[in-house]
């Protein structure tokens, strides 16, 4: 099965934007082997604007120069892949990740290059061409290289079969379709047509469907068709986005499990924007971590780090690789909340052998607060309570919180 369990990994946007090169991919990578594998880490993808030879920050170049090959199918730009000349693609970068006991993913946006269209490129392994397939009424509103495609015809489903064979050529592990989550119902066939060329490329490949909030009354589609989507617009560093994010947990968690695992966005942690002057760390707080990795688990939602990972401190190392609260991705199910108002929030989450359960709860206020798990929400009686940030025996499953903070247990029968 594809993405039995939420993939956890490294997402380059959060970090280098448009703008992130080989270099920087390697470095992460090593980063990832060396420290976080043996937790469970394993991704690194690639994120969007590969192909733009003079991508420099989060800033989009509108109808910049892309580098495609001969078939209409975006290629990585060499001055920053430089692995990448003769023809090569992604297949010496997955490689070197792939050494690493790796996994490999790239960003796309749906559809094609809108030059490759305009200049009728045949499609590869057909006898079509590019324009026959492009549809120039279906443009992304925030990127504009691309055309989506006329997905009634056989020339899209080509299309699409002939980037989804050049990605398992590469080796890629993990695909970020982009421009798409969102727009149903326009973009409903599109995905269907999406997902099948991906299941039958040759190479079992993780579909990620973005950007968010995907509707919620399409997610039985949703699970049929792809791994994850996301339930959120882009997340960053801010408080008000994670307390949202309780909401839109709570709506969609009961479509949580193997194979389909609504996605909550990347984890902006440690060393973010790195291609400003500013050179930024996150904003949350290290309570506000505790608190999103927490609901993030509890919730079963994919792990992908937005931070530069070599420049991780020792707190967000240690965030990253607490064992208890990461084996909450594999070891729970039907996590679900059981009570939650504006300064509080309690969260409970069965183990799947049977031994017990875990039972979190959130300070969502301003003020340091002391918050108890619902006792009659506990779902029977335990022999032992350990809280899993701190790692101490617990008596009760009450907690003094700080401003924004959360506790966990692990609560065995």
């Amino acid at each position: 099965m594809i993405a039995k369990y939420p993939p956890m990994g490294w997402n380059s946007w959060d970090c280098y934007g448009a703008a992130v090169t080989e270099d920087t991919v390697r470095k992460n990578a090593d980063y990832m082997a060396k420290y976080l594998k043996p937790y469970g880490w394993e991704y690194v993808v690639v994120d969007i604007q590969w192909y733009q030879p003079t991508a420099e920050n989060h800033q989009y170049i509108p109808f910049s120069e892309l580098t495609m090959d001969e078939w209409g199918r975006l290629t990585p730009a060499e001055n920053r892949f430089p692995s990448a000349r003769d023809g090569r693609g992604f297949a010496p970068l997955a490689e070197y990740v792939h050494s690493l006991g790796l996994k490999f993913g790239i960003h796309i946006m749906r559809g094609m290059p809108r030059t490759a269209a305009h200049r009728r490129l045949p499609i590869a392994g057909s006898a079509f061409t590019c324009d026959q397939a492009a549809d120039p009424h279906s443009i992304c509103t925030w990127n504009p290289d691309m055309y989506g495609l006329k997905c009634g015809l056989p020339a899209a489903r080509a299309y699409y079969d002939s980037i989804f064979q050049l990605y398992a050529q590469w080796g890629v592990d993990y695909v970020k379709c982009d421009d798409i989550a969102r727009e149903y119902p326009q973009c409903r066939r599109e995905i269907e047509v999406i997902s099948q060329a991906c299941r039958q490329c040759g190479r079992e490949i993780v579909l990620s469907l973005s950007p968010g909030p995907a509707p919620l009354e399409q997610a039985e589609h949703l699970k049929q068709y792809a791994n994850l989507w996301r339930i959120t617009d882009d997340f960053w560093d801010e408080w008000r986005l994670l307390k949202a994010m309780f909401e839109r947990a709570e709506k969609w968690c009961v479509h949580a499990g193997p194979g389909h695992w609504p996605d909550a966005d990347m984890l902006p942690l440690g060393a973010l924007r790195q291609c400003s002057d500013a050179k930024d760390w996150t904003h949350f707080t290290q309570a506000e971590q505790r608190t999103m990795m927490t609901l993030w688990c509890m919730m079963r939602s994919p792990l992908m780090v937005g931070g530069d990972l070599p420049k991780n401190d020792e707190f967000t190392l240690r965030l990253l690789t607490n064992r208890a609260v990461l084996r909450m991705e594999k070891e729970s199910w039907c996590a679900h909340p059981v009570m939650r108002s504006e300064e509080e929030c309690a969260w409970i989450a069965p183990r799947i052998d049977g031994t017990g359960v875990y039972a979190a709860v959130f300070n969502l206020s301003d003020e340091e607060r002391l918050v108890s798990f619902p006792q009659d929400a506990a779902e029977g009686t335990y022999t032992a309570a350990t809280e899993l940030w701190t790692g101490r025996k617990a008596d009760a499953l009450t907690a003094k919180l700080p401003p924004h903070d959360a506790a966990v247990w692990r609560l065995d029968r």
